[in-house]
């Protein structure tokens, strides 16, 4: 492996440490959401979320992109540029949060949550704090303060989980007589019953608000200021990005509020629909093992592409790091599908949750193929062509958009994974063929997908073991014999490895 790729590995590494140890701890609360929660009641968490995703893209409208992008020109005021778009972002989620609040009566009735306006308040603020913290977390990723970065983050994830088990375990089961009953009295005016999966949004609320002291130093390095004449440029190159995002979020999330409308009545025998969207959302977590390996490896590679975007060895870096990149997912697309049997009740606790199962296969591989998307797409943001990422993401939306339409009613959420698939694949495939016109990078496409390849078919053929015993261990053993496939044939030659000396 290059020195240069090297290096994006111990940065990710960084990242990706307190994100994936941070994100799990996150992840546990799947046990709790689906012991203490009825697929109904989860179904609102999964739907509010999704909508919580999409004004996230609105409110930053690209413009962490656009810093990193202008900041890394030549002769760069980055203090000013860093107050500039400090000041824009400051501005614009003040005034969106506020148009937020002002409607949250109709909004609730739109959404069938009459005299749950609270929900939508709390995350009003929720997505505005975002807002405002996302460019001094970009400010860090640019200046390599990756251990700050990861430190706040991780902060943040402790925070939740332990306000999260604090509201919804200790006050619930308190509240009920289970324990310490003497405390009753002391909890009773901060905690309500009837508030149920409330306290999930709260505890996010709470959490969030702890960035303003942890980032104080990042959020007031600033002077106020907004040069009108110098948006232009950064709207320029920012809106494609949020075009991207907003048609990304399509992709990812447009099923979870589509799902309980386009469903027909009765499709789940037993089930409104609003469970079989709390099922579906919590078979979607299953697919974090893979999300966290992109999450961290985004963190790392955006300004890491562009740093290396004028050296004329970085395509062979470049088709380097999506080959590990791709291979390293490959092993979690397998391990984990071929491990669903105990790996499902340990995380989703009530049966009904695991009548899902399906669709993790399918969306593990769907995430993968998001995370080729991502490597590939560096050369139409490295030659300043973003409206190629805008044409790419407005395809994958229709795509999305229309194959839902036609399978969710025939299908249900296996549909809904299945275009999820569809699309990434699809948006990967595209991008990869036009980067070959533009910006060509040596990648290994075809050996990757012999190995993608094999993967599914070795999932597909576990599909026809009976169940039992010896099905739990087939599904290590075939998980091990994989990797040790993997790793014995990819390897680097030891001439690669080995450095002789005169």
């Amino acid at each position: 492996m290059s020195g240069l790729a090297k290096k994006l590995a111990g940065q990710t590494a960084v990242y990706g440490v307190s994100s994936i140890v941070g994100r799990m701890l996150n992840f546990l609360l799947v046990p709790l959401y689906t012991g203490r929660f009825a697929a109904a009641d989860y179904g609102i968490v999964t739907e509010l979320y999704a909508y919580v995703a999409f004004l996230n893209v609105l409110f930053t409208f690209g413009m962490e992109t656009a810093f990193f992008r202008f900041a890394n020109q030549p002769g760069a005021d980055r203090p000013k540029l860093f107050s500039q778009v400090q000041s824009l972002l400051l501005v614009t989620s003040v005034i969106g949060c506020g148009l937020i609040l002002l409607t949250t009566q109709p909004l609730a009735e739109a959404l069938r949550y009459p005299g749950q306006e609270k929900y939508l308040i709390w995350l009003a603020f929720i997505i505005a704090i975002d807002a405002i913290v996302s460019l001094p977390f970009a400010r860090l990723r640019l200046e390599g303060k990756a251990r700050k970065f990861a430190t706040v983050r991780f902060i943040n994830i402790v925070a939740n989980v332990g306000l999260t088990l604090f509201f919804v375990v200790f006050c619930a089961d308190v509240w009920q007589g289970k324990y310490l009953p003497e405390l009753k009295p002391i909890i009773a005016p901060i905690y309500s019953p009837d508030l149920g999966v409330g306290y999930v949004f709260l505890a996010n609320l709470l959490a969030n608000a702890l960035f303003i002291p942890m980032l104080w130093r990042e959020l007031t390095d600033f002077r106020f200021r907004l040069d009108w004449a110098g948006v232009p440029p950064l709207w320029k190159y920012g809106y494609p990005i949020m075009l991207m995002g907003l048609a990304g979020m399509v992709n990812e999330m447009l099923s979870r509020i589509l799902l309980k409308y386009w469903l027909p009545p009765g499709f789940y025998p037993g089930q409104s629909n609003q469970a079989a969207l709390g099922i579906f959302g919590a078979c979607y977590k299953l697919s974090i093992f893979m999300q966290l390996v992109i999450q961290a490896f985004k963190y790392a590679a955006e300004p890491f592409f562009f740093s290396q975007s004028g050296d004329k060895n970085s395509p062979t870096t470049f088709a380097l790091v999506l080959k590990w990149f791709t291979l390293c997912c490959a092993l979690i697309f397998v391990g984990v599908s071929l491990n669903l049997d105990w790996l499902a009740p340990l995380l989703l606790r009530r049966a009904e949750y695991r009548e899902g199962l399906e669709v993790v296969p399918i969306l593990l591989l769907a995430n993968l193929f998001l995370g080729v998307y991502y490597n590939v797409s560096v050369w139409f943001k490295l030659t300043d062509r973003t409206y190629f990422g805008t044409y790419l993401s407005v395809a994958g939306t229709v795509l999305t958009v229309t194959l839902n339409f036609l399978l969710i009613p025939v299908l249900g959420y296996v549909g809904s994974s299945l275009a999820t698939l569809a699309c990434y694949f699809t948006m990967a495939a595209a991008c990869y063929w036009l980067g070959n016109k533009y910006m060509p990078v040596p990648y290994p496409m075809a050996r990757l997908m012999l190995w993608l390849g094999a993967g599914v078919l070795l999932i597909a053929g576990f599909g026809f073991v009976p169940a039992g015993m010896w099905r739990y261990v087939l599904g290590m053993a075939l998980t091990l014999a994989y990797a040790g496939a993997v790793l014995l044939i990819e390897r680097p030659p030891v001439a690669a490895r080995v450095t002789v000396k005169p």
